[in-house]
């Protein structure tokens, strides 16, 4: 199985980026392989200039093409999720998700602005064809904090709680993509048998 991890937050030190990296250890621990892409690595240019031959940006679409699921990270800038994330979404082609299963993960200052993945963000999942748009989650700032670990920072109990069960949904989630893969190629054997 494959995911592909996408943060949205053009900053270098980011908690969304924190949660993100906490989730892919998470599914590597379950044999599941992680492509971690960051929109801060993205040339800003081809962003800007929606040039879809970029290498970076053709890179992306072919590693969403590969996986089997997104998690896809942000944080909230005034309701909304990342605008530069917008834009990157905005280059893949119109049915890149689907078949996919995908986890939005996004962090804000307060719970007034959890909406922002139901409102803003899984309108354009969907527009994507996405086959499967988790229950996002969604942490306030406060319960992520930066240290020195190797993944950035430290989650607190509750959101480690909540990631973990989200985590598992999604997980079963790609399992049930890659049987029906499986049932589907059987199929295509019997036929040719």
């Amino acid at each position: 199985m494959r995911v592909v991890s996408l943060s949205g937050s053009p900053s270098p030190k980011s908690r969304s980026g924190v949660v993100l990296a906490h989730a892919g250890r998470w599914l590597q621990s379950h044999g599941v392989e992680v492509t971690t892409l960051r929109i801060r690595d993205f040339n800003a240019e081809d962003l800007l200039f929606a040039r879809f031959d970029s290498p970076q940006v053709l890179e992306l679409i072919e590693a969403v093409s590969q996986a089997d699921g997104l998690l896809i990270g942000t944080p909230v800038y005034k309701a909304s999720f990342s605008g530069a994330l917008k834009t990157l979404l905005d280059l893949l082609p119109e049915r890149a998700l689907h078949g996919k299963v995908v986890l939005p993960l996004a962090t804000g200052g307060s719970i007034a602005h959890m909406l922002a993945v139901d409102y803003a963000l899984k309108p354009v999942l969907s527009a994507l064809k996405s086959q499967e748009v988790l229950h996002g989650i969604f942490a306030i700032d406060t319960q992520v904090s930066y240290d020195d670990n190797e993944l950035g920072g430290t989650l607190d109990e509750i959101l480690t709680e909540r990631l973990h069960e989200g985590l598992e949904h999604f997980h079963h989630g790609l399992q049930r993509r890659l049987q029906a893969r499986h049932k589907q190629a059987g199929g295509h054997l019997q036929l040719a048998l």
